[in-house]
């Protein structure tokens, strides 16, 4: 994992490309690492596995006088879930570092633009998912190992407040 943090890192092997607003790097092919992450336009992680959040659209029944055979049902809201990649390797601590800054309870600060980008097997960006006003919720991790300069990511949740994809 310790070769693709580096090309991942902007090192040769990796190709660059400008999309709203973000600097893109596509992850090695065979690594397998198929999504990174940008917080805030900067590139910090890729990852094997990526959950979307669950989105349910909350209703209102409402009862109708003189309508026995039916209940009108209103939409009132969306909740979306959140957001979970897997199985990451980063080049530095940043991610963590968000992390506990949520921990410490200063979540007005800690809200970034999150954007997911997936890649296809010839590394062209395939869809791009940006999260608005995201902080993490759940960090797995990390381990180091002895012969790299990566860190390993199990997994990290966020929240956010709704997203656009492209």
């Amino acid at each position: 994992m310790g070769n693709v943090a580096r090309r991942f890192a902007a090192q040769p092997g990796t190709t660059r490309q400008k999309r709203e607003k973000v600097e893109i790097m596509a992850p090695d092919v065979q690594s397998g690492f198929r999504f990174t992450v940008a917080v805030d336009g900067i590139n910090y992680a890729a990852f094997t596995e990526f959950t979307l959040p669950t989105l349910q659209l909350e209703t209102q029944e409402i009862k109708e006088g003189g309508q026995n055979t039916f209940a009108h049902k209103l939409p009132v809201r969306v909740t979306a879930g959140s957001a979970t990649l897997r199985h990451g390797v980063a080049t530095d601590l940043t991610l963590l570092k968000w992390y506990l800054s949520v921990l410490k309870g200063d979540i007005v600060n800690a809200t970034r633009q999150v954007t997911v980008i997936m890649y296809t097997t010839n590394r062209s960006v395939l869809s791009t998912w940006s999260f608005r006003n995201a902080y993490p919720i759940k960090w797995s991790g990390p381990s180091f190992k002895a012969d790299s300069s990566s860190v390993a990511i199990e997994e990290i949740e966020f929240v956010h407040h709704g997203f656009d994809v492209t």
